[in-house]
């Protein structure tokens, strides 16, 4: 890809000398000047260069286009889930395979379901340690740290926390109301819902 191209002018200048001298560098300072220049005026009037496709990009685009190919594009898989009673069918016929006792023959029940072993393994480790609510699909990701009463729990702890901090400051307020009151002589209000 060419950025810019330089004046015709420099293109003659070096095809020109033969020999080194210094007309030979003139032709490069120029095209570096020129460089300089348009560079500053790009960034003067907020101009970004744009790349100039090659003559070769663009004959490879029209023979594409001329040639009829058109790109197929396949939908991406999505990941199967199993439901908890398939989860458990396919135990129980694998374990009818092991039973039969032929070669191969959970490996081939594997294949004609489309899983691998660790998900059989994975499925028998779940069974056996939760039964069959264990197998029951989950969310994926990472699990919350509480559910909905730990939470409502966590903010009335929270609410409560606040509400005794204030609650010690008004009594700190209050008892140094009353020191001041105590100390300059002033009678305190009464109110008649006090013992």
């Amino acid at each position: 890809m060419a950025w810019i191209e330089a004046p015709a002018s420099h293109a003659k200048a070096a095809g020109n000398s033969d020999s080194p001298g210094p007309d030979a560098t003139a032709p490069v300072l120029d095209s570096i000047s020129f460089l300089s220049q348009s560079m500053y005026r790009w960034a003067e009037n907020g101009i970004t260069p744009v790349p100039k496709s090659s003559p070769k990009s663009e004959q490879r685009e029209r023979e594409r286009a001329a040639s009829g190919v058109v790109v197929e594009s396949v939908a991406k898989r999505t990941r199967r889930k199993f439901s908890a009673a398939e989860k458990l069918r396919i135990i129980k016929r694998a374990d009818a395979c092991r039973a039969s006792g032929k070669l191969g023959a959970v490996e081939a029940m594997l294949r004609e379901e489309g899983i691998y072993s660790s998900h059989l393994y994975a499925w028998r480790a779940q069974l056996g340690a939760s039964g069959a609510a264990g197998l029951e699909q989950r969310k994926p990701g990472r699990k919350p740290a509480l559910d909905a009463n730990a939470k409502r729990c966590a903010e009335l702890e929270k609410r409560n926390a606040q509400l005794e901090r204030k609650l010690h400051v008004a009594t700190v307020l209050i008892e140094l109301q009353k020191k001041v009151h105590a100390v300059l002589g002033i009678a305190l209000p009464t109110s008649d819902e006090e013992p």
